[in-house]
Protein backbone atom coordinates (compact mmCIF):
# COMPACT_ATOMS: atom_id res chain seq x y z
CA UNK A 1 0.00 0.00 0.00
CA UNK A 2 1.12 3.56 -0.90
CA UNK A 3 2.29 5.53 2.13
CA UNK A 4 0.65 9.20 1.83
CA UNK A 5 0.94 11.48 4.73
CA UNK A 6 -0.09 15.28 4.20
CA UNK A 7 1.79 17.62 7.11
CA UNK A 8 0.31 20.98 8.06
CA UNK A 9 3.18 23.08 9.19
CA UNK A 10 2.41 25.16 12.86
CA UNK A 11 2.09 28.28 11.89
CA UNK A 12 1.29 30.30 14.72
CA UNK A 13 3.44 32.88 14.79
CA UNK A 14 4.02 33.22 10.87
CA UNK A 15 1.03 34.55 9.52
CA UNK A 16 2.03 34.13 5.59
CA UNK A 17 3.36 30.69 6.26
CA UNK A 18 2.10 28.25 3.83
CA UNK A 19 1.65 24.30 3.60
CA UNK A 20 4.37 21.85 3.57
CA UNK A 21 2.94 18.57 2.06
CA UNK A 22 4.32 15.15 1.57
CA UNK A 23 3.78 12.53 -0.73
CA UNK A 24 5.38 8.78 -0.50
CA UNK A 25 5.62 6.24 -3.14
CA UNK A 26 5.51 2.89 -2.34
CA UNK A 27 8.59 0.33 -2.35
CA UNK A 28 7.91 0.70 -6.44
CA UNK A 29 9.86 4.01 -5.78
CA UNK A 30 11.84 3.42 -3.20
CA UNK A 31 9.42 4.97 -0.35
CA UNK A 32 10.74 8.31 -1.23
CA UNK A 33 9.64 11.44 0.38
CA UNK A 34 8.80 14.32 -2.49
CA UNK A 35 7.41 17.32 -1.16
CA UNK A 36 5.02 20.38 -2.43
CA UNK A 37 4.77 24.34 -1.01
CA UNK A 38 1.30 25.98 -1.28
CA UNK A 39 1.77 29.30 -0.89
CA UNK A 40 -1.84 29.97 -1.73
CA UNK A 41 -1.15 31.06 -4.83
CA UNK A 42 1.21 28.29 -5.98
CA UNK A 43 2.67 25.37 -5.70
CA UNK A 44 6.62 24.12 -5.60
CA UNK A 45 7.61 20.74 -6.26
CA UNK A 46 10.23 19.64 -3.89
CA UNK A 47 11.89 16.52 -6.21
CA UNK A 48 10.20 14.54 -8.42
CA UNK A 49 9.75 10.03 -7.97
CA UNK A 50 11.45 7.57 -9.00
CA UNK A 51 9.43 7.19 -12.96
CA UNK A 52 7.18 9.60 -14.66
CA UNK A 53 4.11 7.34 -13.25
CA UNK A 54 4.81 7.76 -9.68
CA UNK A 55 5.71 11.52 -10.90
CA UNK A 56 2.10 11.84 -12.18
CA UNK A 57 0.90 9.76 -9.42
CA UNK A 58 2.68 12.71 -6.82
CA UNK A 59 0.71 15.55 -9.16
CA UNK A 60 -2.67 13.91 -8.64
CA UNK A 61 -2.19 13.76 -5.01
CA UNK A 62 -1.24 17.30 -4.97
CA UNK A 63 -4.06 18.47 -7.00
CA UNK A 64 -6.26 16.86 -4.69
CA UNK A 65 -5.08 18.56 -1.94
CA UNK A 66 -5.13 22.56 -3.21
CA UNK A 67 -6.26 24.71 -6.03
CA UNK A 68 -3.17 26.43 -6.25
CA UNK A 69 -1.46 25.64 -9.85
CA UNK A 70 1.63 23.60 -9.50
CA UNK A 71 4.13 25.91 -11.12
CA UNK A 72 8.21 24.60 -10.25
CA UNK A 73 9.81 22.03 -9.28
CA UNK A 74 13.47 21.76 -7.16
CA UNK A 75 15.51 19.25 -8.00
CA UNK A 76 17.60 18.36 -4.50
CA UNK A 77 20.16 16.32 -5.69
CA UNK A 78 21.51 14.52 -8.84
CA UNK A 79 19.42 10.47 -8.05
CA UNK A 80 17.08 9.42 -10.27
CA UNK A 81 14.32 9.27 -8.30
CA UNK A 82 14.84 13.34 -7.95
CA UNK A 83 14.77 13.84 -11.48
CA UNK A 84 13.50 11.29 -13.31
CA UNK A 85 9.99 12.50 -13.72
CA UNK A 86 10.78 15.40 -15.22
CA UNK A 87 9.85 14.70 -18.40
CA UNK A 88 6.01 14.43 -17.12
CA UNK A 89 6.24 17.90 -15.49
CA UNK A 90 7.74 19.32 -18.27
CA UNK A 91 4.65 18.53 -20.04
CA UNK A 92 2.76 20.13 -17.46
CA UNK A 93 4.66 23.60 -18.23
CA UNK A 94 5.92 22.76 -15.00
CA UNK A 95 9.38 25.04 -14.36
CA UNK A 96 12.38 22.81 -13.33
CA UNK A 97 15.04 24.34 -11.53
CA UNK A 98 18.50 23.29 -9.72
CA UNK A 99 21.96 24.29 -9.08
CA UNK A 100 24.38 24.05 -12.23
CA UNK A 101 26.93 21.84 -10.23
CA UNK A 102 23.02 19.05 -10.17
CA UNK A 103 22.40 19.43 -13.38
CA UNK A 104 25.98 18.78 -14.86
CA UNK A 105 26.67 15.66 -12.12
CA UNK A 106 22.80 14.77 -13.91
CA UNK A 107 24.17 13.67 -17.20
CA UNK A 108 26.53 11.35 -15.38
CA UNK A 109 23.97 9.83 -12.72
CA UNK A 110 21.26 9.52 -15.23
CA UNK A 111 23.91 7.24 -17.85
CA UNK A 112 25.37 5.52 -14.66
CA UNK A 113 21.89 4.57 -13.44
CA UNK A 114 20.69 3.86 -16.77
CA UNK A 115 22.71 1.09 -17.75
CA UNK A 116 22.53 -0.17 -13.82
CA UNK A 117 18.77 -0.25 -13.86
CA UNK A 118 18.64 -1.99 -17.58
CA UNK A 119 21.65 -4.37 -18.09
CA UNK A 120 22.82 -5.23 -14.64
CA UNK A 121 19.12 -5.51 -12.63
CA UNK A 122 16.95 -5.91 -15.53
CA UNK A 123 14.11 -4.03 -14.02
CA UNK A 124 13.61 -1.83 -17.22
CA UNK A 125 14.55 -1.95 -21.12
CA UNK A 126 15.73 0.86 -23.10
CA UNK A 127 12.42 1.50 -24.51
CA UNK A 128 11.05 1.86 -20.56
CA UNK A 129 13.54 3.54 -18.96
CA UNK A 130 12.58 7.44 -17.96
CA UNK A 131 13.74 9.63 -20.54
CA UNK A 132 15.90 11.82 -19.57
CA UNK A 133 15.50 15.50 -19.14
CA UNK A 134 17.41 18.46 -17.86
CA UNK A 135 16.60 20.84 -15.26
CA UNK A 136 15.45 24.19 -17.10
CA UNK A 137 16.83 26.91 -14.87
CA UNK A 138 20.10 26.74 -13.29
CA UNK A 139 21.44 28.90 -10.94
CA UNK A 140 25.61 29.09 -9.67
CA UNK A 141 26.92 30.61 -6.42
CA UNK A 142 26.33 29.02 -2.90
CA UNK A 143 22.47 29.99 -3.03
CA UNK A 144 19.62 31.23 -4.62
CA UNK A 145 15.49 32.39 -3.81
CA UNK A 146 12.90 31.64 -5.49
CA UNK A 147 9.95 34.11 -5.39
CA UNK A 148 6.59 33.26 -4.50
CA UNK A 149 3.50 34.99 -5.72
CA UNK A 150 2.46 35.29 -2.13
CA UNK A 151 5.35 37.31 -1.37
CA UNK A 152 6.84 34.30 0.72
CA UNK A 153 10.28 32.83 -0.66
CA UNK A 154 12.29 29.48 -0.33
CA UNK A 155 16.15 29.87 -0.32
CA UNK A 156 18.04 26.96 -1.70
CA UNK A 157 21.41 26.26 -0.28
CA UNK A 158 24.65 24.22 -1.82
CA UNK A 159 26.14 22.21 0.06
CA UNK A 160 30.09 22.62 -0.34
CA UNK A 161 30.64 18.31 1.15
CA UNK A 162 29.55 15.73 -1.49
CA UNK A 163 27.09 13.56 0.62
CA UNK A 164 24.96 10.83 -0.94
CA UNK A 165 25.60 12.21 -3.93
CA UNK A 166 28.54 14.58 -5.41
CA UNK A 167 26.17 18.14 -5.45
CA UNK A 168 23.43 18.71 -3.09
CA UNK A 169 21.33 22.04 -2.54
CA UNK A 170 18.75 22.08 0.42
CA UNK A 171 15.43 24.31 0.33
CA UNK A 172 14.81 26.23 3.30
CA UNK A 173 10.87 27.50 3.70
CA UNK A 174 12.36 31.03 5.23
CA UNK A 175 8.30 31.78 6.84
CA UNK A 176 9.42 28.56 9.61
CA UNK A 177 13.27 27.96 8.83
CA UNK A 178 12.28 24.47 8.16
CA UNK A 179 14.55 22.38 5.77
CA UNK A 180 13.74 19.96 3.10
CA UNK A 181 17.23 17.99 2.24
CA UNK A 182 16.06 15.17 -0.04
CA UNK A 183 18.53 11.76 0.87
CA UNK A 184 20.70 13.71 3.30
CA UNK A 185 18.86 12.33 5.86
CA UNK A 186 17.37 9.04 6.88
CA UNK A 187 15.85 9.66 9.76
CA UNK A 188 15.27 6.02 11.27
CA UNK A 189 15.39 4.15 8.16
CA UNK A 190 18.52 2.94 6.59
CA UNK A 191 19.81 5.07 4.30
CA UNK A 192 21.27 4.55 0.44
CA UNK A 193 24.85 4.31 1.22
CA UNK A 194 26.55 4.12 -2.28
CA UNK A 195 27.71 7.74 -2.89
CA UNK A 196 28.43 9.72 -5.43
CA UNK A 197 29.61 8.76 -8.91
CA UNK A 198 33.78 9.25 -9.16
CA UNK A 199 35.50 8.32 -12.54
CA UNK A 200 32.04 6.62 -13.14
CA UNK A 201 31.69 4.36 -10.38
CA UNK A 202 29.99 4.71 -6.90
CA UNK A 203 32.26 5.65 -4.10
CA UNK A 204 31.06 5.99 -0.59
CA UNK A 205 31.92 9.22 1.22
CA UNK A 206 30.65 8.34 4.95
CA UNK A 207 32.89 11.03 6.38
CA UNK A 208 32.46 13.62 3.94
CA UNK A 209 28.64 13.09 4.47
CA UNK A 210 28.58 13.58 8.00
CA UNK A 211 30.49 17.42 6.87
CA UNK A 212 28.03 18.08 5.20
CA UNK A 213 25.09 17.63 8.34
CA UNK A 214 27.10 20.01 9.97
CA UNK A 215 26.55 23.07 7.12
CA UNK A 216 22.59 22.43 7.95
CA UNK A 217 23.67 23.99 11.19
CA UNK A 218 24.17 26.96 9.11
CA UNK A 219 20.97 27.47 7.07
CA UNK A 220 18.58 27.36 10.16
CA UNK A 221 17.94 26.98 14.15
CA UNK A 222 19.13 23.60 15.56
CA UNK A 223 14.82 23.48 16.54
CA UNK A 224 14.03 23.53 13.04
CA UNK A 225 11.92 20.73 11.44
CA UNK A 226 14.16 18.58 9.14
CA UNK A 227 12.20 16.71 6.01
CA UNK A 228 14.51 13.84 4.69
CA UNK A 229 14.01 11.93 1.21
CA UNK A 230 13.34 8.84 3.53
CA UNK A 231 12.20 8.04 7.48
CA UNK A 232 10.72 10.14 9.44
CA UNK A 233 10.59 14.08 10.54
CA UNK A 234 12.41 15.65 13.02
CA UNK A 235 14.42 18.33 14.78
CA UNK A 236 17.49 19.27 13.52
CA UNK A 237 19.36 18.87 16.35
CA UNK A 238 17.82 15.21 16.72
CA UNK A 239 18.15 14.35 13.20
CA UNK A 240 22.08 15.67 12.50
CA UNK A 241 23.19 13.42 15.39
CA UNK A 242 21.10 10.59 14.68
CA UNK A 243 22.43 10.29 10.86
CA UNK A 244 25.79 10.82 12.08
CA UNK A 245 25.66 8.08 14.31
CA UNK A 246 24.00 6.11 12.23
CA UNK A 247 27.31 6.84 9.22
CA UNK A 248 30.08 6.20 11.82
CA UNK A 249 28.69 2.95 13.36
CA UNK A 250 27.98 1.62 9.47
CA UNK A 251 31.55 2.58 8.93
CA UNK A 252 32.97 0.76 11.84
CA UNK A 253 30.94 -2.34 11.10
CA UNK A 254 32.11 -2.32 7.87
CA UNK A 255 35.26 -1.90 9.13
CA UNK A 256 35.48 -4.36 11.57
CA UNK A 257 33.95 -6.75 9.33
CA UNK A 258 36.10 -6.40 6.41
CA UNK A 259 39.78 -6.59 8.43
CA UNK A 260 38.19 -9.65 10.75
CA UNK A 261 36.81 -12.36 7.75
CA UNK A 262 40.13 -11.47 6.01
CA UNK A 263 42.09 -12.05 8.92
CA UNK A 264 39.77 -15.28 10.10
CA UNK A 265 39.73 -16.73 6.49
CA UNK A 266 35.89 -16.19 6.64
CA UNK A 267 34.24 -15.77 2.68
CA UNK A 268 32.53 -12.74 2.52
CA UNK A 269 28.82 -12.50 1.99
CA UNK A 270 26.56 -9.30 1.72
CA UNK A 271 23.64 -10.46 3.59
CA UNK A 272 25.91 -11.37 6.90
CA UNK A 273 26.68 -7.44 6.75
CA UNK A 274 23.30 -6.75 6.15
CA UNK A 275 22.33 -8.99 9.30
CA UNK A 276 24.99 -6.79 11.41
CA UNK A 277 23.49 -3.47 10.87
CA UNK A 278 19.74 -4.41 10.61
CA UNK A 279 20.86 -5.93 14.03
CA UNK A 280 22.25 -2.61 15.32
CA UNK A 281 19.92 -0.45 13.98
CA UNK A 282 16.26 -2.84 14.80
CA UNK A 283 13.91 -0.01 15.09
CA UNK A 284 15.04 1.02 11.76
CA UNK A 285 13.10 1.01 8.52
CA UNK A 286 13.57 0.04 5.40
CA UNK A 287 16.56 -2.65 5.30
CA UNK A 288 16.61 -3.24 1.53
CA UNK A 289 18.42 -0.17 1.24
CA UNK A 290 21.36 -1.58 2.68
CA UNK A 291 21.04 -4.37 0.16
CA UNK A 292 21.04 -2.16 -2.86
CA UNK A 293 23.85 0.20 -2.02
CA UNK A 294 26.40 -1.83 0.39
CA UNK A 295 28.73 -3.08 -2.13
CA UNK A 296 30.22 -0.12 -3.00
CA UNK A 297 31.10 0.45 0.84
CA UNK A 298 32.62 -3.06 0.89
CA UNK A 299 34.82 -3.01 -2.26
CA UNK A 300 35.77 0.38 -0.79
CA UNK A 301 37.31 -1.18 2.32
CA UNK A 302 38.73 -4.28 1.26
CA UNK A 303 40.83 -1.99 -0.73
CA UNK A 304 41.95 -0.18 1.73
CA UNK A 305 42.41 -3.12 3.81
CA UNK A 306 44.81 -4.31 0.94
CA UNK A 307 46.46 -1.38 1.19
CA UNK A 308 46.96 -1.22 4.56
CA UNK A 309 44.91 1.80 5.56
CA UNK A 310 42.11 -0.11 7.24
CA UNK A 311 41.46 0.09 10.80
CA UNK A 312 41.84 -3.07 12.71
CA UNK A 313 38.08 -3.68 14.87
CA UNK A 314 36.93 -6.53 17.05
CA UNK A 315 35.66 -9.50 15.41
CA UNK A 316 31.48 -9.06 14.50
CA UNK A 317 29.54 -11.92 15.37
CA UNK A 318 28.33 -13.60 12.19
Amino acid sequence: MKNIVYLLLLVSSWSLAGELGQYTSDSNGFDTHTYFYDDGKEVVLIDTQFTPTLTEQFVQYVKSKTNSPITKVIVTHPNPDKFNGLSYLHTLGIKSISSTEIAKDMIAVNQYKRDFWINQMQMFTEQTYPEFQQVQWQFSGKEGTINLKSGETLSLFRLENPAIASSQIVVRVNATGDLIVGDLIHYKAHAWLEGPLVNGKPTPMLHSWSKALDELYGFSNKDALVYGGRGEVGHLDTVVNAQKNYLNKVDTLVDGYVSNSIMQHHAQNKDELITLITKTFPDYTLPYMISYSIEPLLKQKNAKYASGSLNIQQPPSY
